[in-house]
């Protein structure tokens, strides 16, 4: 529904089952307000479910996240709704930020389906970054999340959640599920949705058995992710995380994309108008291009898998 220059979002998205016993695939977009890429990939895929009718075991349903952010194209109101999801925050079920709300919102979706209904329970978190980047999945390495990450053709990242508190994709997987956050690609580029689409497809596939062939759009609406924007599988580790103070004044040096190699010395931002610079031979990850963020940057390296 238009608002002005905005869109009011339903929680949401679309549900979709065959009705045969199976797996959940429980997938979120827009949990930032400006990344609505994952939010339009899934009404997509909506769209062609509902268009085509294919058989798969178990169901889909897909959620938007930070839906007052979403209305307003910013990345959340009162706090990152990527760092509400703490041990602390759930327990206490206070709603004094408009991200708590929007938080207990989605927890209560979930809560519609326990785990007792399915064979397994899958999430899928839907993201794009401030700077140019290849798509990539971020896993946290608890229950078998990096075996079902590394069934996907793209790099992955592994330990941002362990050093980032509050993320969703920690509490998806401290209450069982299986799953991780997809960075499809830069805010505004056209190939993020592409490439959310593209994992979302492969998503069911692998969780719901979803024959891809059943689907008009196919291959299509997968080849453009794994053919032509996904790189090679690679595994990489985060080694440093610069983080930030609210009162910091911090400028990214331009021109870095993520996983670009960085070398020791090398000039890489400003923070309080001190040069900081690299002490490590290594890559860069999420540098930060946008006016809200507590993460300046991360330094990452290749892992054998």
């Amino acid at each position: 529904m238009e608002k002005g220059k905005n869109k009011e979002y339903s929680r949401i998205i679309g549900t979709y089952t065959s009705n045969k016993k199976g797996p959940l695939l429980f997938v979120t977009g827009g949990i930032h307000g400006n990344e609505p890429s994952g939010v339009k990939a899934l009404q997509k895929v909506f769209e062609e479910l509902e268009k085509t009718k294919p058989e798969i075991e178990g169901a889909i349903v897909g959620v938007v996240g930070n839906k007052i952010a979403l209305n307003v194209d910013q990345r959340f109101i009162d706090k990152d709704l990527n760092r509400t999801w703490t041990i602390e925050n759930v327990e206490k079920g206070e709603k004094d930020t408009q991200e708590k709300k929007e938080m207990f919102e989605i927890i209560e979706v979930l809560k519609r389906y326990p785990e007792s209904d399915f064979t397994k329970r899958h999430f899928l978190d839907c993201h794009t970054t401030s700077a140019a980047t290849v798509p990539f999945i971020s896993v946290q390495e608890v229950n078998d999340n990096d075996a079902w990450a590394h069934k996907f053709p793209t790099y992955i990242i592994r330990g941002f959640s362990d050093i980032v508190s509050g993320c969703i994709d920690h509490y998806m997987s401290r209450t069982g599920l299986t799953g991780f956050v997809f960075e499809a690609g830069q805010h505004t580029d056209e190939r993020s949705v592409e490439n959310h689409e593209g994992v979302i497809w492969l998503a069911l596939k692998e969780a719901c058995k979803l024959d891809l062939t059943q689907i008009s759009c196919f291959p299509g609406c997968v080849d453009k992710f794994v053919q032509d924007n996904a790189p090679d599988q690679k595994t990489f580790e985060i080694i440093h995380r610069h983080g930030l103070e609210d009162s910091d004044e911090f400028i990214m040096e331009p021109g870095f994309e993520n996983f670009q190699k960085i070398e020791i010395g090398q000039l890489l931002a400003y923070q309080n108008g001190k040069e900081i610079r690299s002490e490590w031979d290594a890559h860069i990850f999420m540098p930060l291009y946008q006016s809200q963020g507590n993460d300046g940057f991360f330094v990452v390296e290749e892992v054998e898998v």
